[in-house]
């Protein structure tokens, strides 16, 4: 029987994924952490590792290495679970050995059986003390395997639902908390915690096929892991955007779970701003969730694209020659198909406080220059998925 390590320390992922494995003829252990992991590997001597890359202690990049510089695990495959916005990290794995990336919010269990099955050349366990079984497998294999599956992944989401009362409101104790924090060692610790529960959260919802909090939470996860690691960029801006992707998730825990409702929409995202560096830093962040966005310097142009086509979501520089931001939001307030379009301003972290021009010229949300580019991602997917939900209420009705 073919063996898997599974070095997670979520242990609701790791039982799901060792659970699905085991059935489908593989023997499998789990660890929650790197060191218990190396320690493991040379006793039970597994044919393929699955690891998350972001684990206490030893860090997954860290337990590759170690398993490198091992003469006798050097071609052992390695399969990584990772967030896709974490690019430095997934390039890190590359580099240190994986054999294989896989982002926590869109792998199912079944993806992670073929993938495995691909590894090790193994055609299709089947489970020694399940005779029964693979009897009706050898009759219908792929009906059955895809009826199964469907039940499962079901099942697991309605899992998952049951438990979102608790998770939102650990989430929003978390939040409270780090409002609250009076100083740089409390903050950092609450952001950390928020972190824990944030990537806990995406695993699961990928599990569970709950594509849009799990794309949510996976942009949401790497905000706060970048604010944990740059405290300085924990700021009236970033904890503004933290406050805003957690009472989104709410709103998804109440209205995105159903099976119609998990694709992710293709938008369009007018970018208007005079500086050529802060348009592109826009447009790059905006890239990073796979955002399609059209982008001007000169306000006069954006107008008549306002005028002449829809946009899902606007993002405005204040200042700007001849029309400012302002001046622009309040224009295309006056256009009919944008009475309601969201639009973000972009100002300096100096007057991130003055909301009252933005507010009376009809803005709907701000960030603050210089800002994180997965701070802007994270603003990005809020307004771009609400609007998804929104609309598809409307449709309803």
């Amino acid at each position: 029987m073919k063996k898997i390590l599974i070095i997670e320390d979520d242990q609701i992922v790791a039982n799901i994924y060792r659970n699905k494995l085991a059935v489908e003829g593989y023997q499998t252990e789990t660890v929650p952490d790197g060191e218990t992991g190396l320690k493991m590997l040379g006793t039970f001597k597994p044919q393929v590792v699955i690891l998350d890359l972001i684990l206490p202690g030893i860090s997954g990049v860290d337990v590759i290495k170690e398993i490198r510089s091992e003469a006798e695990f050097a071609k052992l495959p390695i399969v990584v679970f990772s967030n896709t916005y974490l690019t430095n990290l997934i390039q890190d794995a590359w580099r240190a050995g994986a054999n294989k990336c896989l982002a926590k919010s869109n792998c199912t269990p079944k993806d992670m059986v073929d993938l495995v099955r691909n590894l090790i050349g193994d055609s299709g366990a089947i489970p020694q003390s399940l005779p029964a079984v693979a009897e009706v497998v050898a009759a219908k294999p792929v009906a059955l395997a895809v009826e199964n599956d469907a039940a499962f992944q079901a099942d697991l989401r309605q899992t998952f639902i049951e438990n979102l009362p608790t998770t939102l409101y650990s989430l929003r104790s978390g939040m409270q908390s780090l409002i609250k924090a009076e100083n740089e060692m409390a903050r950092l610790k609450q952001v950390y915690e928020l972190y824990r529960q944030v990537h806990a959260l995406n695993g699961n919802a990928g599990i569970a096929g709950l594509v849009q909090i799990a794309h949510m939470s996976s942009a949401f996860e790497a905000l706060l892991k970048e604010v944990y690691e740059k405290p300085k960029n924990i700021n009236a801006s970033s904890i503004r955007t933290i406050a805003a992707a957690v009472d989104f998730i709410g709103l998804l825990f109440e209205k995105g779970t159903l099976p119609d409702k998990q694709d992710l929409p293709v938008t369009k995202i007018l970018v208007v701003d005079d500086e050529a560096i802060s348009r592109r830093a826009i447009v790059y962040a905006l890239e990073k969730a796979r955002l399609k966005s059209v982008n001007v310097e000169d306000p006069q142009q954006a107008l008549a694209l306002l005028t002449e086509n829809e946009f899902d979501l606007v993002f405005l520089d204040v200042d700007m020659p001849n029309m400012t931001g302002y001046e622009l939001c309040a224009k295309l307030r006056a256009l009919p198909q944008h009475k309601k379009t969201p639009v973000v301003f972009v100002t300096s972290l100096n007057d991130f406080d003055n909301r009252t021009s933005s507010t009376m010229a009809g803005g709907t949300d701000f960030i603050a220059k210089p800002f994180l580019f997965i701070e802007l991602t994270v603003k990005a997917l809020i307004h771009v998925l609400r609007g998804r939900l929104q609309a598809t209420q409307f449709n309803r009705d």
